[in-house]
């Protein structure tokens, strides 16, 4: 189940995209969907702007990409360690929680290092020259394993390396077996055998363990005082404590400090590559802040993304937001041509051979009996307007102007005044700051073949500012059909009322030979009676260029 679905339309989303992603998102709410946002895929160009901020409604989420990102695949509740914790815990931790690997943190939830099943079976059980009688503990993580209390001496945190002998033989055995040895390293473990009691203390054994409770003798205790060996009783018998005491050794003698980590907010592709290449089970995942967020591996790769995506006024994966190709896509609704990719499982796909996406959307509020309140109801009219150029362009059908009709009585609203009041209010370039931006906010990639190439278009109230702005225009044509790779960049420069276009084009010079439309200058051409890209520009372009 997903926890979200975003409904987005395309990478420099019109008016059209983002009314319809906004009204098929509310609709989906309607039926029930609660987990249904609108977003976008860019930011709304100033026609779009004015027509939210006149119906008060609010901007979609604006999502750069929908890459899967390590936070999507995360478990945010990671199993963690101490560098002070004994061997005897950590063993529980992996065992109770079916884990393999273990990160460590310090005070502040910073990882410091990582600790593996495996390499710690490796290195507590695979017998060094010192393995087999090797003790690396503390005072206190000894007496905590063996739920020992303290008879002489106290606890200590200090790592100590010790040799452990079982005193289960005749003291002149024991004394010549512990003969060569540092007496500050050696931890003897005996039960109520007080002639190996007094050997150790006697020789100034750094511990002595007494097990099985039993009681030590006060002359002995003092004695131990005296030469600073340490007693500490237990409970357990003398096999059992030998097992803990190996068990007691703190977990900072596993840690391996070097491990492989990774930000929650960079890519599950990332993620994947760096655990094929590590080597390693897993790896470390941290917040921005350092902090540990927990624990990613190959199975997270598995994990479900907890989004996908329906997407409106497109199909092609060219045109969608960056990653659409990585994400569950659930449904398309649009009014172009198909160049969709495959899906794993069927979905609603639904492409009308109408003007806008919007009629569409306001089609499907019509055959599920849902009326749309007001503001969205607006908010679909203003879509099918700008679509259409207020039903004057080549691309509109009698279902539109259907639409438009119900879509009037919805609102109250009289199509033709609040259609030029929308094309009046950002007609033009000045609306959009740079001529750069004026090309880009409504740029779209096509290819024909092998040729890849890109139409703009703006809607503009006369070419008086157009004639203005040329040279600039031409100039930020030709860095775009460079940043993009493109053989060719157009801007289509659409004049509502007298319905013509100018088309701007950088790239493709013998375009001229072909072109079929009078050439006012070098670059420029004058399209009488064009005012669709969709419709009349791009299969036009596609015939010119697939004759080139």
């Amino acid at each position: 189940m997903h926890t979200t679905i975003y409904v987005i339309g395309h990478k420099n989303p019109d008016t059209d995209s983002i009314a319809s992603a906004i009204a098929y998102a509310e609709l989906k709410k309607m039926q029930g969907q609660t987990t249904v946002l609108a977003a976008m895929a860019g930011e709304p160009n100033p026609q779009t702007r004015y027509i939210l901020q006149r119906l008060g409604l609010e901007t979609p989420l604006f999502l750069a990409d929908v890459h899967p990102k390590v936070r999507d695949v995360l478990n945010r509740r990671p199993v963690t360690a101490v560098f002070s914790m004994p061997l005897k815990e950590v063993l529980e931790l992996f065992h109770r929680h079916t884990i393999r690997v273990l990160p460590v943190v310090d005070d502040a939830n910073i990882p410091i290092g990582v600790v593996s099943l495996l390499k710690l079976s490796e290195k507590y059980l695979v017998a060094g020259s010192d393995r087999k009688r090797g003790v690396d503990t503390s005072k206190r993580s000894l007496a905590e394993c063996l739920d020992g209390t303290f008879l002489a001496g106290g606890p200590t945190d200090g790592v100590e390396h010790l040799h452990l002998f079982i005193g289960a033989m005749l003291e002149e055995s024991f004394t010549s077996r512990i003969e060569g040895y540092d007496p500050a390293t050696l931890l003897v473990m005996t039960g109520d055998r007080t002639s190996i009691q007094s050997a150790a203390i006697e020789k100034g054994a750094r511990i002595l363990v007494v097990t099985g409770g039993f009681p030590v003798a006060d002359d002995l205790l003092t004695a131990a005082r005296s030469t600073g060996t340490t007693i500490i009783s237990t409970p357990h018998d003398t096999a059992t404590a030998a097992g803990l005491a190996r068990l007691s050794t703190p977990l900072s003698c596993f840690v391996d400090p070097k491990f492989e980590k990774i930000g929650v907010g960079e890519s599950l592709e990332h993620l994947r590559l760096k655990l094929l290449h590590s080597g390693e089970p897993a790896v470390i995942a941290v917040e921005e802040d350092g902090c540990l967020a927990g624990i990613a591996t190959k199975s997270s790769l598995l994990t479900p993304i907890p989004y996908a995506l329906i997407l409106v006024d497109h199909n092609e994966l060219a045109q969608a937001v960056p990653g659409a190709e990585s994400v569950e896509i659930l449904e398309v609704i649009d009014h172009h041509k198909l160049g969709n990719p495959p899906t794993h499982h069927p979905i609603t796909f639904m492409a009308a051979p109408v003007g806008s996406t919007c009629t569409v959307v306001a089609t499907l509020y019509r055959e599920r009996n849902f009326e749309p309140d007001q503001r969205i109801a607006a908010l679909l009219l203003a879509g099918i307007l700008s679509d259409t150029v207020i039903l004057k362009s080549p691309t509109t059908t009698g279902r539109d102007r259907e639409i438009v009709a119900w879509l009037e009585g919805v609102t109250g609203l009289d199509h033709a005044v609040f259609g030029r009041e929308i094309f009046s209010s950002c007609s033009g370039f000045s609306a959009y700051g740079t001529p750069e931006k004026a090309v880009r906010s409504d740029f779209k990639h096509f290819s024909a073949a092998e040729t890849l190439f890109g139409i703009g278009q703006v809607e503009v109230v006369g070419f008086d500012e157009f004639y203005e702005l040329k040279e600039s225009l031409r100039d930020a044509l030709k860095r775009i059909k460079e940043h993009d790779r493109l053989a060719l960049a157009g801007l289509m420069v659409t004049d509502i009322y007298t319905e013509t276009s100018l088309f701007l084009v950088e790239g493709k010079n013998e375009l001229a030979h072909v072109m079929g439309y009078i050439q006012l200058e070098p670059h420029l051409y004058e399209l009488k009676g064009v005012m669709s890209r969709k419709k009349q520009m791009v299969p036009h372009l596609l015939k010119v260029l697939g004759a080139l």
